[in-house]
């Protein structure tokens, strides 16, 4: 099992900024991918970002040069620092850490809440 435990959600005006981290715990062995996806609210979770074991991201086009997803292995954690937030970006975020071996296992957060005002 892995643990994803997120932080950093607030309230920010937009034009503002914040940075969410996902701490991971548990069997965080073999994880291949880590990322982060949204749910605003009456929407389906859609993903914001992703990075992979080795390095290799992807970015929604709606956050893509506004928004940087990075991994610390050393402290079993990803960053997602979001820029030039727009009210459009009202969301539950959830981190969620991916193992796609022999078999698919997703893990999940249990969210954090991002609000921008205008």
């Amino acid at each position: 099992q892995v643990q994803l435990v997120e932080s950093g959600g607030d309230l920010v005006q937009a034009g503002g900024s914040l940075r969410l981290s996902c701490a991971a715990s548990g069997s965080i062995f073999s994880i291949n991918v880590m990322g982060w996806y949204r749910q605003a609210p009456g929407k389906e979770r859609e993903l914001v970002a992703l990075i992979t074991s080795g390095g290799r991201t992807q970015y929604a086009d709606s956050v893509k040069g506004r928004f940087t997803i990075a991994r610390d292995n050393a402290e079993n954690t990803v960053y997602l620092q979001m820029n030039s937030l727009k009210p459009e970006d009202t969301a539950v975020y959830y981190c969620h850490a991916g193992k796609y071996g022999s078999s698919i296992v997703n893990y999940w957060g249990k969210g954090t809440l991002v609000t921008v005002s205008s």
